[in-house]
C-alpha cells in the first residue's frame, strides 16, 4: 500500500471550514443519541470525537473539538441532553468535556502515522482514545461522588461500549482508506508531510 494516500485529510480555506464545522455537528448530534444512564449518559459523541481526530489528524480535530465545546460553552444545545453552557464545565462530568480534544489529538497522530488503514492498529488507537475519555471524565468524577462510585457509574458500565465503538472506528476508516484516491485530496495528490 506504499503510496496510497489515506486519512487524516488536510484541507484549507473553505473545504476545512465546512470539515470544521461537520466535525463539531457530528459530535452535537452523537450526544444526542444517548441511552440515559446515571450520572453519566452513554451516547455517540465519543465516537464522533475520535472519528474526527482519525479523519482529519490532530491539529484539526483539536480544532473540531474546540469548535463543538465553544459551541456548548456560548449556550447552543450540543451537550448530552440538549445541555449547555459554562456550568457544563465545572459540573461532577466536566471531565469528560476536558478529555474530548485529547482523545481527538491522541487518535490523529495515530492516523497521521497511518494506523487507521489496518484494522487492529485503528482498534488499538480507538481504544487508547477512549481509555483517555473515560479516565478523563472518571477522574473529574471521583472528585464529586468519590472514586468507587465514579468507576462503578463513571467507567464500568462504558467499556464494552468503548470497544464495540472503537472497532466501528476502525472499521469504518480501514473502509475509508481503502477506497481512498490521489485525485480525492484537497492538496491535489501531494503525499503529505508529517
Amino acid at each position: 500500500m506504499t503510496g496510497t494516500p489515506t486519512p487524516p485529510y488536510r484541507p484549507t480555506g473553505w473545504p476545512l471550514a465546512a470539515a470544521l464545522l461537520a466535525a463539531a455537528a457530528s459530535m452535537a448530534v452523537g450526544a444526542q443519541l444517548d441511552v440515559p444512564m446515571r450520572p453519566v449518559p452513554m451516547s455517540l459523541q465519543s465516537l464522533a470525537v475520535l472519528g474526527a481526530g482519525a479523519l482529519l489528524g490532530p491539529v484539526r480535530g483539536l480544532g473540531a473539538v474546540a469548535l463543538y465545546l465553544a459551541a456548548g460553552a456560548l449556550g447552543l444545545p450540543v451537550f448530552a441532553g440538549g445541555e449547555a453552557g459554562l456550568d457544563r464545565f465545572a459540573g461532577p462530568t466536566a471531565g469528560y468535556l476536558y478529555a474530548f480534544p485529547l482523545g481527538a489529538v491522541a487518535v490523529g497522530f495515530a492516523a497521521q502515522r497511518g494506523w487507521m488503514r489496518r484494522f487492529f492498529p485503528a482498534l488499538m488507537a480507538g481504544l487508547a482514545g477512549h481509555a483517555i475519555l473515560l479516565t478523563g471524565g472518571a477522574l473529574r468524577l471521583a472528585h464529586s461522588i468519590g472514586a468507587e462510585a465514579a468507576v462503578d457509574g463513571g467507567l464500568a458500565p462504558f467499556v464494552i461500549g468503548a470497544v464495540v465503538k472503537s472497532a466501528v472506528l476502525a472499521l469504518g476508516f480501514v473502509a475509508v482508506s481503502r477506497g481512498f484516491r490521489p485525485d480525492e485530496r484537497s492538496d491535489g495528490g501531494r503525499t503529505p508531510g508529517r
